[in-house]
């Protein structure tokens, strides 16, 4: 008997069997089959690969990944800030529904609801053995709250990789099929040399014990200024994608060698566009659009260098996953899974994405539909054009809208035509002649916000920050 069909056997692995017109499409493949789960994810990658057409990026374990396995040419997160992102790719919810608006760490101290069940919960109640190595920025509580029985701590992809070659070791050896999480902290910004002029402890790119890569030459996305500064910094990012992939490339090999590759489904993915201005931080799509590559060989349907143009969102990944690990999404999720896309069975595919932002930096509510032409954007205050991610006093790229990010402040509503203008530089909301489109694009928006119950339709939202200063002032007043 095979390993797969021996981790099917585990006592109620088959419980929740995928229906069986799921199997005859696959392939023949058995639905009590349940794959390994493994998912590799890096900070603030977007879509900055070779695979998705930035040619000088060296990337080849994430190319040659997408070769195997299918790439979803037009992926997007919920939200362009870290935790929130993966708070929806850990629920299949919104941030605004799961209560991470904001960063986990320090004194942002967002967190998911006490009431939300995360990814690793739901697979260690269906029989998996569950292992989370490198950056958890969900949620600030224990891990084994959320369902990882291990956490290996650790957030340099090296040493990340590394963790995770030694647990594939280890789970491999279990009766029980496994998840485990592997999370980079690269291509994030990390600290760099001071240098004359600049201030010290600045952030960028490529952070200790990595090296610029232009030897491709450096590609600038048509949203910045290509300028000798900017040219500088994205050829540190190009270092630190590369990094990054090698790591990634590591544990391929691994999977390869300890012969896990074909009962194992990998998932290569990020939370949000690259830390640059108008990419992370923002609602446009270079800050929205991620990369999403899977591979599982035992299922028809899941590899062979397929590309997908269907829109998804990473809200749909919990209850794809739920559909291949054999168990029933909660019913609060809400995304919808994209096996049978993958299966080749019925799938009505996302005529629209919504994407939003409440809080990264500081407070700046913003709230979007996408659709396979359009995109409006509604501001909910009146803040900076876009919020910049650069980490620096003296930020090195620029961008080409708006020519001058320091007197430009959000208008109410954006809209863009993305057929016609895909990088997103006029904004059409004024103009007449696409009136309709905007009104139409408006009351989706704002169904979608009152049917999802966003607390940004009551009004501010009031931030953990917010109340632990009330806190303090509370408990001075009570000691006079």
């Amino acid at each position: 008997m095979d390993t797969i069909s021996r981790r099917a056997l585990v006592k109620g692995a088959g419980a929740m069997a995928v229906a069986s017109a799921g199997e005859a499409a696959a392939g023949g493949t058995r639905s009590d089959k349940r794959p390994n789960i493994l998912i590799f994810h890096c900070h603030d990658l977007g879509q900055h690969v070779g695979c998705y057409g930035i040619p000088t990026v060296r990337t080849p374990a994430v190319d040659g990944f997408a070769a195997q396995g299918v790439r979803f040419e037009r992926s997007f997160c919920t939200a362009p800030s870290c935790s929130p992102s993966r708070a929806s790719l850990f629920t299949g919810r919104y941030p605004h529904s799961n209560g991470v608006m904001g960063l986990c760490h320090a004194n942002f101290a967002w967190d998911l609801n006490r009431g939300e069940k995360h990814l690793a919960q739901l697979l260690k109640d269906a029989g998996y053995a569950t292992c989370a190595v490198g950056v958890i920025h969900e949620t600030h509580l224990n891990p084994e709250r959320w369902g990882y029985e291990k956490h290996v701590p650790g957030p340099w992809a090296a040493q990340a990789a590394e963790a995770a070659i030694a647990e594939l070791e280890r789970l491999r050896q279990s009766d029980k099929p496994f998840y485990l999480w592997v999370g980079t902290i690269e291509p994030h910004r990390l600290p760099i040399p001071d240098e004359p002029g600049q201030a010290p402890r600045d952030q960028g790119f490529p952070g200790p014990g990595m090296e610029p890569d232009d030897s491709l030459g450096v590609y600038v996305p048509p949203y910045l200024k290509d300028t000798a500064p900017g040219r500088k910094e994205l050829a540190g990012l190009q270092g630190a994608v590369r990094h990054m992939d090698t790591q990634f490339g590591r544990v391929l090999a691994a999977l390869d060698r300890m012969g896990l590759t074909d009962e194992t489904l990998v998932v290569f993915t990020t939370d949000h566009g690259i830390a640059m201005p108008r990419a992370k931080c923002s609602l446009y799509d270079p800050g929205t659009s991620i990369a999403c590559i899977v591979r599982y060989p035992g299922r028809a349907g899941w590899h062979g260098g397929l590309v997908r143009h269907e829109m998804i969102s990473n809200i749909d990944m919990l209850p794809t996953l739920a559909e291949i690990a054999g168990f029933t999404p909660p019913a609060t999720v809400q995304g919808r899974s994209f096996a049978p896309l993958l299966d080749g069975r019925a799938y009505r595919r996302n005529d629209a994405v919504f994407t939003e932002m409440t809080y990264h930096d500081y407070y700046d509510p913003r709230r979007a539909i996408r659709t396979e032409t359009h995109k409006l954007i509604a501001n909910f205050t009146t803040a900076p054009a876009f919020m910049d991610p650069s980490q620096q006093w003296r930020p090195r790229s620029d961008t080409v809208t708006p020519p001058n990010h320091a007197l430009a402040y959000h208008p109410h509503i954006e809209l863009f035509d993305l057929v016609a203008d895909p990088w997103e530089q006029n904004d059409l909301a004024e103009d007449p002649a696409h009136a309709a489109v905007r009104d139409e694009l408006s009351g989706r928006l704002y169904r979608h916000l009152a049917e999802t119950r966003d607390p940004i339709l009551r009004g501010a939202v009031t931030s953990p920050h917010h109340r632990r200063a009330l806190d303090a002032l509370k408990r001075s007043a009570r000691q006079r």
